[in-house]
């Protein structure tokens, strides 16, 4: 039975890649079958091959699957502004329904596991009366929330988990991203993993220290599968 999670972040550039590559790592050294899918990305860059995204790109090799890179990263968009404007300027359509069956292909190809990773925060827009939250309610998929352990994370997390739920959908878990290099260090860093546990809904998959290297099997190694995997049996 195939398991399916949509993965967000309570902003841009909070580590969404970074941690869904380490939880489809963290799964392929368990032996499960991995795919994984970035349904939009802007800040790509023109190849021979075409526009490639590098976080589509990062997914593809953290997964165990093999995909085109056309099924993992469906809508490649070149500036790296908002998805929206990206499209708009590009004279392309975004669609939920067409990005719903996409991600329905890949989620029938076999794989244990599949990650759906957003883009920026869980409000994205993507047309006038469309959200790229629409996606993982249109699959009905429950939530991985990556959250940027940083001054006022606590408030953004909080209020990403209540439009999760608000939308309908439940929350499997989050991980703790630590972003920043040790110079940008948080005060208290400790105290508000406390107080985001105690309160977040949801279990803790992991924290992940901060990375130079930028190694998504480095963070793999913090990472506990078990809260999402007991929830599929």
């Amino acid at each position: 039975m195939t398991e399916t999670l949509f993965v967000t972040g309570t902003n841009t550039e909070v580590g969404k890649t970074y941690a869904t590559a380490a939880l489809l790592h963290a799964a392929g050294e368990q032996g499960l079958k991995t795919a994984a899918v970035k349904p939009i990305a802007s800040g790509c860059e023109q190849t021979a091959e075409g526009l490639r995204n590098s976080d589509a790109l990062t997914l593809i090799e953290a997964m165990n699957q093999d995909m085109p890179y056309e099924q993992v990263n469906p809508v490649a968009l070149e500036p790296a502004i908002a998805p929206h404007i990206a499209a708009m300027e590009a004279g392309r359509r975004l669609d939920v329904s067409r990005l719903e069956g996409i991600c329905r292909g890949v989620m029938s190809s076999g794989a244990d596991l599949v990650l759906i990773e957003g883009a920026g925060g869980w409000r994205v827009p993507l047309a006038p009366r469309q959200f790229l939250s629409d996606l993982p309610r249109a699959l009905e998929l429950p939530v991985i929330l990556v959250v940027s352990i940083e001054l006022g994370c606590i408030n953004h997390a909080l209020l990403t988990a209540e439009a999760i739920r608000r939308d309908g959908l439940p929350l499997a878990g989050w991980v703790a991203n630590f972003v920043r290099g040790p110079q940008e260090d948080m005060a208290r860093a400790e105290e508000n993993l406390m107080t985001l546990r105690a309160i977040l809904p949801a279990p803790c998959l992991g924290t992940l220290p901060h990375d130079e290297s930028g190694d998504y099997r480095n963070g793999a190694a913090h990472l506990d599968l078990s809260p999402l995997l007991s929830s599929s049996n």
